[in-house]
């Protein structure tokens, strides 16, 4: 089978330059194509030289209707509006749209739905295979634990982070609560400030830190009576997203519309 020809969008950014990285470096894709918005100053520019490679062959552009067009998939870390509007080209195309955007509200998501029915999308908020594969036992530990054991969410990032919780820490939250077969949105626990009282039994707490340079520490902790169990994950290069990003986009090359998940991905559903 000849490469699948990916392309990137928001390809200046950090996630940008990572995701065209690991194409480079991985078999069976090529770079096909790169967007960045209107008025960026990277456009025109080399895709490959803003990542730190060689030249190669792929100008940035703003026009991302050609560029879809083009391509077998677009791998998409950009922000909520943009991936709406990514998600109806994607549709146009019928090409894989592999999502790791945070921050999308349940009306995003519902907005990309339709999309579906037309592309592959594959939606994460955390294309880590080992992220997801943390979620899976997170999701098992909270089935097998009842509320006699508590579950807490941590998650620390860098200081420029604009979202919070992070979609990671939600996609474990849900994760959990799915394995408790209870509503996250109403059953989470956000903040705390001043006398709060008690801890609600059966409520899912996160907590967020922010600061330095951190790429992304997870933990779910399980404190029960006389004991703690702790699940986490720490990320050590940015280029584990990346990687993630284009495997999803492989195994999606094939497959039907629709919207699937980094446990469709890893065989995890289920």
């Amino acid at each position: 089978m000849s490469a699948m020809r990916l392309a990137v969008v928001g390809a200046a950014g950090r996630m940008g330059g990572a995701l065209v990285r690991a194409i480079a470096d991985m078999d069976g894709v090529e770079l096909a194509g790169a967007v960045e918005r209107e008025g960026a100053p990277a456009l025109g520019q080399d895709a490959g030289v803003l990542a730190g490679l060689q030249p190669l062959g792929v100008q940035v552009t703003d026009d991302p209707l050609p560029v879809f067009s083009a391509c077998d998939g677009v791998l998409d870390f950009t922000a909520p509006a943009a991936t709406r509007a990514f998600a109806e080209l994607a549709a146009q195309a019928r090409i894989v749209h592999v999502i790791g955007t945070t921050g999308m509200s349940d009306e995003d998501v519902e907005a990309i739905r339709p999309a579906a029915r037309h592309a592959r999308l594959v939606k994460s908020g955390n294309m880590s295979l080992g992220v997801n594969l943390l979620a899976a036992l997170v999701r098992r530990a909270a089935a097998a634990l009842d509320e006699d054991f508590d579950i807490e969410v941590l998650e620390m990032h860098h200081r420029n982070k604009v979202d919070a919780p992070s979609g990671t820490a939600l996609l474990l939250g849900e994760a959990a609560a799915e394995g408790r077969e209870i509503d996250l949105a109403s059953r989470s626990v956000r903040q705390r400030d001043g006398i709060t009282g008690p801890r609600p039994r059966g409520d899912i707490g996160f907590a967020t830190l922010r600061g330095g340079t951190v790429i992304g520490d997870h933990s779910v902790l399980f404190s029960g009576p006389l004991e703690t169990i702790t699940l986490s994950h720490h990320a050590q290069d940015r280029q584990i997203f990346a990687r993630g990003a284009v495997k999803a986009a492989l195994w999606a090359r094939d497959r039907k519309p629709g919207l699937y998940s980094m446990d469709d991905v890893l065989g995890l559903a289920d």
